[in-house]
């Protein structure tokens, strides 16, 4: 589980937070915690971090746990945040880079699973190109290839602003591009994490090295299985974002679900874990694998159905049957639905297991 326990009064469980421990980088030294069992999970939720503190915002404890029942969870603070050293440290993409591989250094993980949400997607997606070797498998959420995608130059220029001039106010305005008509409790939540998080001058650095990141020119070095989740209304990262990003990744598989919120671990956050979940416990194999959806899909192709009659018959958006044509295109390597139909045939006649 992400969490410890003690008795307290009347035999109660309570919480007393993650076990911490502490590595040097060539960023700084970093705070990081590790709990579950099972294959290594080196997970980068995003922008600023606070292991103990963001354990309290919204739902983010219960999806560490649920990840915990399958996976050793390696979480950490990024250089500058939370328990991690605040002075003398390397806050450049490199540097939050060289930063995560020391983390899984020091767990003893020579290879393991990665999961990068938003800024962290960009961190995981470089070390996935960088390091094939390492790299089993790779989950992204909510993420782009280039921050400047994200906003006009001087709606960034006025984000970077006021998380300068009012951090940790709760603003309405910096909440609600994370979180969709959020509770007072969720503000005040939120409000407190980036207190805690991180001083204004480290939380506006961060945004502003995302914001002037492009991985583009690495996606297609990623040799990992990869899945890109996002939300098709996403307030933070417009879904086409994250659409292009799966379209970049050789073999990439998206999987749009509904929802506007940002973070991972706000709204419907169970069907994301969901979706982790059953992405990253596939075994890995040499051909073509595809989902259960994109076979119905891939059969329904065969059977001389458009895109729109796809979707009537699933009951999903069209959009999102269109992302599953994509998907099964790019996995089996074809250019036509025509090519789909003829490796559904042989798959029927030649008796092979589709996925």
């Amino acid at each position: 589980m992400s969490l410890l326990y003690r008795t307290g009064p009347g035999c109660q469980a309570e919480p007393v937070g993650p076990r911490v421990r502490y590595t040097d980088t060539p960023a700084g030294r970093v705070a990081y915690s590790a709990a579950g069992t099972g294959p290594a999970l080196l997970c980068d939720s995003g922008w600023i971090t606070h292991l103990r503190g963001q354990l309290d915002v919204c739902s983010f404890g219960e999806f560490v746990e649920g990840l915990a029942e399958g996976f050793t969870v390696i979480r950490y603070d990024k250089p500058g945040c939370g328990l991690s050293d605040r002075d003398s440290i390397d806050l450049s993409f490199e540097g939050q880079v060289a930063a995560a591989l020391a983390v899984a250094e020091a767990v003893g993980a020579d290879r393991f699973r990665l999961f990068g949400a938003s800024q962290g997607g960009q961190i995981a997606a470089a070390i996935a190109a960088r390091h094939p070797e390492r790299v089993e498998a790779l989950v992204l959420y909510g993420t782009c290839a280039s921050g400047r995608d994200l906003a006009p130059p001087e709606v960034r220029e006025s984000v970077v602003a006021l998380v300068r001039a009012h951090w940790g106010l709760g603003l309405r305005a910096i909440t609600e591009s994370f979180i969709t008509e959020p509770t007072a409790e969720e503000v005040a939540a939120f409000t407190r994490f980036q207190r805690d998080s991180a001083s204004a001058e480290v939380a506006a650095r961060l945004l502003e090295v995302y914001y002037d990141t492009d991985v583009t020119g690495l996606l297609p070095a990623i040799r990992a299985r990869t899945v890109v989740v996002h939300r098709e209304a996403d307030k933070g990262t417009r879904f086409e974002l994250g659409r292009q990003v799966a379209a970049l990744i050789p073999g990439a598989t998206l999987i749009p679900l509904p929802g506007s919120s940002h973070l991972f671990y706000h709204g419907d956050w169970r069907s994301i874990l969901d979706a982790m979940l059953g992405f990253l416990s596939e075994p890995s194999t040499s051909g073509p694998r595809l989902t259960s959806r994109e076979l119905e899909v891939a059969e329904l192709i065969a059977e001389g159905l458009t895109n729109q009659s796809v979707a009537r018959r699933l009951s999903v958006a069209p959009r999102t049957a269109e992302a599953h044509v994509e998907n099964i295109r790019r996995k089996l390597g074809v250019r036509s639905r025509a090519q789909i139909a003829a490796w559904v045939t042989e798959q029927r006649l030649g008796g092979g297991a589709a996925r």
